[in-house]
């Protein structure tokens, strides 16, 4: 990811795209996505740049095909809005609106979609591997996924967080890659876009 730190200035542009069709404003403090959705989607993000070599070139792919770029300018922009995770290295301390997390949810959703097949059958590998007694390194697919979710989580995000303390052991790291593979794949679903952007509030909601 550029990690150019030019300011975006303002507010993002309204955009009409029928890509946020469902995603209703829940009532949350301040009309900013909350902490816990800030780090859900960004760890989502990483999730799919780990299975996607070119997650990067298709995210920008996607903000032209689903026309956000009034959400979303550019990859510095991008970049920015990764960065209000408040557990990775160059957190960024600006809000994320509404419509800027619904842009990322649009991009999750567009990402795992393209990635369908590849998500099912790591999953599928994950629960023969669990039956069988056997540790990822037997499955090839399996421990690439693993070996780059842990470079990409270890390299951006900030491992004096107390909040980042528990993953530092591999397998509590791969478990939570793990469990975002099925997260993602929950946004291939019927409707998965829509109980996504539900599923990150949960418990946020006055």
């Amino acid at each position: 990811m550029d990690t150019d730190k030019t300011e975006i200035q303002g507010t993002p542009a309204p955009v009409n795209s029928y890509a946020f069709a469902g995603l209703v404003d829940p009532d949350v403090p301040g009309q900013v996505c909350p902490r816990r959705t800030r780090i859900q989607l960004d760890w989502m993000l990483l999730a799919l740049e780990a299975i996607d070599l070119n997650a990067t070139e298709n995210i920008m792919m996607g903000l032209q095909e689903l026309q956000l770029q009034p959400v979303i300018k550019n990859r510095v922009h991008l970049w920015q809005l990764r960065n209000t995770n408040p557990l990775r290295r160059f957190s960024q301390r600006q809000p994320l609106s509404l419509m800027e997390g619904k842009a990322l949810v649009v991009l999750a959703c567009y990402l795992a979609r393209r990635q369908t097949g590849t998500i099912r059958q790591l999953l599928l590998a994950d629960e023969q591997l669990k039956a069988q007694n056997l540790s990822a390194e037997h499955h090839f697919r399996m421990a690439q996924y693993l070996e780059r979710f842990r470079g990409h989580f270890f390299s951006r995000m900030n491992s004096n967080r107390t909040a980042i303390a528990p993953y530092k052991s591999g397998e509590s790291l791969n478990a939570l890659a793990l469990s975002l593979l099925s997260q993602v794949l929950f946004c291939t679903g019927t409707a998965g876009m829509q109980r996504l952007w539900s599923s990150l509030f949960d418990g946020e909601v006055a």
